[in-house]
């Protein structure tokens, strides 16, 4: 009886069934339930479960270009001019984002932790904005190039040198035909150039100042002492300096070719 109890015990382990164990006497007993463990394992709730997901973190967009190397315009001469005044940049303005102007953003860039690209982009200029002031006029054109204006209504007939203090430039026109535009520098407030209608009365291709010791190449007379020649100071400091009266031009293969073809006699308008 024993061993036969032992193996329907077993056979009750194995299938999780309910037993009748019967005592010696033969009388059956209340029944034994017999609990098979699960040996499956466990399943985790979904919520307890660490995600295997990493968040990824959308990089930042790379900021607007506005201006690079071979862009050209009076936005250019304006970032030309705000790089001059915090020493980043010695020539110009020219309006041209040439291989002077691509190094001196790359040097403001560098200097300020941003990536040294030589492209203006927003971070750049916005940066750029707080640390300088609105240029003027003339610091947009501190070594000349700006626009000429409309010729006065004396310059329309005849051969004139029209200069206008205005746009700072001259015109050379001939029977009211601009033959070639130059630009011009005048005296300072001490020393003015005068207005008015003149014509030339002498030309000196190698002159020499003798009030001031200055050479005056490809002189051309119009008001005493005054006259349109060129000027190396006017070429290498632009607007920053002034004559003593005279008419400066800084092109030299301009004033050059402006010399050959003035004659005495040929009028000189100088105007507002």
């Amino acid at each position: 009886m024993g061993r036969r109890f032992a193996a329907l015990l077993a056979v009750a382990v194995l299938s999780g069934c309910t037993v009748q164990a019967a005592d010696g006497d033969g009388k059956q007993r209340s029944p034994v339930r017999i609990e098979v463990p699960d040996k499956s394992p466990s399943a985790t709730p979904a919520d307890d479960k660490p995600s295997s997901t990493p968040t990824t973190r959308k990089s930042e967009p790379a900021p607007e270009v506005l201006w690079s190397k071979g862009d050209s315009g009076r936005d250019v001469r304006e970032l030309q001019a705000r790089l001059r005044q915090v020493a980043w940049l010695f020539d110009g303005p020219t309006g041209s984002y040439d291989d002077l102007t691509e190094q001196a953003v790359r040097g403001f860039q560098g200097k300020r932790g941003l990536p040294k690209t030589g492209e203006t982009d927003t971070v750049t200029w916005q940066r750029l904005l707080k640390m300088t002031r609105e240029p003027g006029q003339w610091d947009l054109y501190l070594m000349g190039g700006q626009p000429a204006d409309a010729p006065d209504p004396r310059c329309l007939t005849g051969r004139v040198m029209c200069i206008s203090k205005t746009s700072r430039t001259l015109r050379w026109m001939v029977d009211g035909r601009t033959v070639t535009t130059v630009s011009v520098r005048f005296g300072s407030q001490y020393t003015p150039t005068r207005e008015g209608v003149f014509s030339v009365y002498w030309k000196s291709r190698h002159h020499v100042s003798t009030l001031y010791d200055s050479p005056m190449p490809y002189a051309m007379f119009f008001s005493g002492g005054q006259a349109v020649h060129y000027s190396s100071d006017f070429a290498a400091r632009g607007y920053a300096g002034a004559s003593h009266g005279c008419v400066n031009v800084r092109d030299e293969p301009a004033i050059a070719d402006l010399f050959a073809q003035v004659r005495n006699g040929d009028k000189v308008v100088v105007h507002w």
